[in-house]
């Protein structure tokens, strides 16, 4: 009875490590595409792009603040960072005009995605499931 138990305990352990593994990898999917949503705003916005591409510039890539644009204050000018040492092993520099452009993106890009969830929803108010007789079973499949 006490190897059944064990057996037991260590079956929903492997199915609770099982699910965190699963979590935590949909999580860094889930962040790597935002960097890489970001990523093409910041191009888009006339940001320059400077790749990592020596084992020095990867090291201070690392110290940097990680996927948030950062001001930094050079010769009386001021310039917008977004270092990213893990999907593009890249930097991202820009000046107060692509800055603006880029918050303008951004916010065009939340609006249109606003408007995209809002269609949906009214699209999904609009369906008549009345219409399409009372047999609408598992699946989608009619009985």
């Amino acid at each position: 009875m006490n190897n059944n138990l064990t057996i037991k305990l260590r079956l929903l352990k492997g199915v609770g490590i099982a699910i965190l593994s699963s979590v935590l990898i949909s999580c860094a999917a889930i962040n790597a595409q935002n960097a890489e949503d970001k990523e093409q705003l910041l191009a888009a916005a006339g940001f320059k792009m400077q790749l990592a591409n020596s084992p020095e510039k990867l090291a201070h890539l690392k110290t940097l603040t990680q996927q948030k644009i950062v001001t930094h204050e050079k010769d009386g000018k001021n310039y917008y960072v977004y270092a990213d040492a893990t999907n593009c092993q890249c930097l991202y520099i820009g000046e107060d005009a692509n800055y603006q452009s880029f918050q303008q993106l951004q916010l065009q890009k939340n609006i249109a995605q606003d408007q995209r969830t809002a269609a949906e929803m009214n699209e999904d108010a609009n369906m008549n499931w009345g219409m399409w007789g009372p047999g609408y079973g598992m699946g989608g499949y009619y009985y």
